[in-house]
């Protein structure tokens, strides 16, 4: 079992940052791959970005250039620092965890950006 916290959410305005946080516990040292999706009302889940546990990073279209993800096997963290906000980047951000073939997903924080 895997649990991921995530925290950093928040209001900002247009051209503003944040960075997100996602504490994982449990069996962390079988996570392959960790990874931010957000899901805006009346849209499906997307991804954002992904990491391996070698550092391997990929990114949705909509968010290369402006947001980076990271992680900290040490202290069992992936960060995602969110640059240039838009408008459009308005929704529930979620951390997810992949073991094996199972999905793991946190509670989700929200991010609004307000024009």
């Amino acid at each position: 079992q895997v649990q991921l916290v995530e925290s950093g959410g928040g209001l900002v305005q247009a051209g503003g940052s944040l960075r997100l946080s996602c504490a994982a516990s449990g069996s962390i040292f079988s996570i392959r791959i960790m990874g931010w999706y957000r899901q805006a009302p009346g849209k499906q889940r997307e991804l954002v970005a992904s990491i391996t546990t070698g550092g391997s990073t990929n990114y949705g279209d909509s968010v290369k250039g402006r947001f980076t993800i990271s992680r900290d096997n040490a202290n069992n963290t992936v960060y995602l620092q969110m640059d240039s906000l838009k408008p459009e980047d308005t929704a529930a951000y979620y951390c997810n965890g992949i073991v094996s073939t199972k999905w793991y997903w946190g509670q989700g924080t929200q991010v609004t950006v307000s024009s």
